[in-house]
Order: structure tokens, then sequence, then C-alpha cells
């Protein structure tokens, strides 16, 4: 039982240095570049959709505001003419 233990540490211990080796390779970190490259791709695609909501979101509620205006002003003006 003892030496189960002491061959699976061993073998873990191997296995991680051997990961440690083979993700810190020249292709790996070629892999990890194209990755990186592709998600900040992403990301710029993102952002640009997301200043395009936020000037889309912005319109709106401008329009919104002024109808709300003409609104309050023709209220205004129909309690002026009733009385």
């Amino acid at each position: 039982m003892k030496f189960k233990g002491i061959g699976l540490f061993a073998l873990g211990t191997l296995f991680g240095l051997e990961g440690i080796k083979l993700l810190s390779s020249k292709d790996a970190k070629k892999l990890y570049s194209h990755c990186t490259a592709g998600v900040l791709r992403a990301k710029d695609c993102i952002l640009d959709q997301v200043t395009a909501l936020r000037e889309n979101c912005g319109d709106i509620y401008e329009e919104a505001k002024s109808i709300n205006e003409e609104r309050a002003k023709k209220a205004e003006e129909a309690e002026i003419g009733e009385d």
C-alpha cells in the first residue's frame, strides 16, 4: 500500500514535468498566440457592436424625451384652453 502511494506520486510528478515541457513548447506557444489573437479580434468586434448599441440607445432616449416634452406641452396648452 505504501509503495502504491509513492508510485502514484512519482507518476504524477513525471506527468506534471512532461506536461510543463509540453505546455511551454514552441508549438504550444504558437497555439496560445493564435488563440489570444482570436480572442482579441472577438473583443474588438464586440466593442464595436456595444458602441453602436450605445449610440442607438442614446438616440432613442433623446427622441423619447422630445416626445414626452411635446405631449406635456400639448397637455398644458389644452389645460390652458379649457380655462
